[in-house]
């Protein structure tokens, strides 16, 4: 059974950036496709990045390119996302996912098999 926690969570000011860590535990996690999505109060999850098990693939959706930047060590059995240019928007719980096969649905929740319990973001204006 694999294992994901986040952390790296925090209060941030606009303008400013953050790290956000995945540890995964159990299985082969080198062979997991990741993903990361948020959850802001009263909304539905929101697919953030994606990564393939090798690394060599990324996905964003327009709403985050540019600002947003997924990567994984597999050594470590650890996936970050970098977020720059926070700003009120990016306020949500953080959620990190794990898929044990590549879906080219990589961009919804049904996609991915284990979660992680989420880490709070909040963006100060």
């Amino acid at each position: 059974q694999v294992q994901l926690v986040e952390s790296g969570g925090g209060l941030v000011q606009a303008g400013g950036s953050l790290r956000l860590s995945c540890a995964a535990s159990g299985g082969t996690v080198s062979s997991l496709a990741m993903g990361w999505f948020r959850q802001a109060p009263g909304k539905g999850r929101e697919f953030v990045a994606a990564i393939t098990s090798s690394g060599g693939r990324s996905a964003y959706p327009d709403s985050v390119k540019g600002r947003f930047t997924i990567s994984r060590d597999n050594a470590k059995n650890a996936v970050d996302l970098e977020i720059h240019s926070l700003n009120a928007e990016d306020t949500a719980v953080y959620y990190c996912a794990a898929s044990r096969y590549y879906s080219p649905n990589y961009h919804i929740t049904y996609a991915y098999d284990y979660w992680g319990q989420g880490t709070q973001v909040t963006v100060s204006s």
